[in-house]
């Protein structure tokens, strides 16, 4: 028996384990498979792409951060045209029923953090959804001071009406890409929701907010 094979396997194993605290990849052996294909192996994941700006020393992190503005910008759009001719006002409204729907009765707070936004225009939102009589409101069994919001039959009705024009919507955004990109796009952003759902959530005022972030949250590493 080769043992020496053996051990290299496993010091091998310890490193995905190490390298994977971020849960990148899946913890199983197609995890760790897809680790050393794009590590270990020279696979795709170690070719270096190209951005716009790249030859003139603008930064990964520059094109990174500009990316992921213009596909928000692009979601957006397929969003409005999802719900254009519909009693929706914006696409923020559906999203709340989405999540209503999908994750049951929440308190109002719980609910603006699940669609990451601040409170002032949560409630907004909430306040249009109870007026259309598309969410109801009781107090919270758990604080009588705080009330718990929930999707009603006719929020259910209307939020069924454009689900097929939704459906495509969420198709279109993810493009010509393959199942195995679309994975891999899931688990590199899932990472990066993992970083910065906590800073959000902790509320710090803008002023101080970069400097907090760079000090606490990020890695010394480049």
């Amino acid at each position: 028996m080769n043992y020496s094979l053996i051990t290299d396997v496993i010091r091998l194993t310890e490193s995905f384990e190490l390298a994977n605290q971020s849960g990148l990849y899946t913890a199983d052996i197609n995890g760790f498979r897809q680790w050393v294909m794009d590590t270990q192996a020279g696979g795709q994941g170690n070719a270096e792409p190209d951005w716009e700006g790249k030859e003139k020393g603008r930064s990964a992190e520059s094109a990174i951060s500009t990316l992921l503005v213009h596909m928000n910008r692009y979601a957006k759009s397929y969003s409005r045209s999802a719900i254009y001719g519909s009693e929706f006002s914006t696409q923020e409204e559906f999203f709340y029923l989405i999540n209503l729907k999908a994750y049951g009765a929440m308190s109002k707070m719980k609910l603006i953090r699940r669609n990451i936004q601040d409170k002032p225009t949560g409630m907004q939102i909430i306040n249009r959804l109870l007026n259309n009589g598309w969410i109801a409101q009781q107090p919270s069994v758990e604080d009588r001071r705080s009330k718990v919001v929930d999707i009603t039959a006719a929020g259910e009705r209307v939020l069924e009406q454009q689900m097929d024009r939704i459906r495509q919507a969420t198709k279109v955004v993810s493009g010509d890409l393959s199942r195995q990109e679309k994975m891999e796009l899931i688990r590199i952003l899932n990472r990066l929701d993992h970083f910065h759902k906590p800073i959000f959530e902790a509320g710090i005022d803008s002023a101080a907010l970069l400097e907090r972030v760079t000090q606490d949250f990020m890695p010394t590493r480049n």
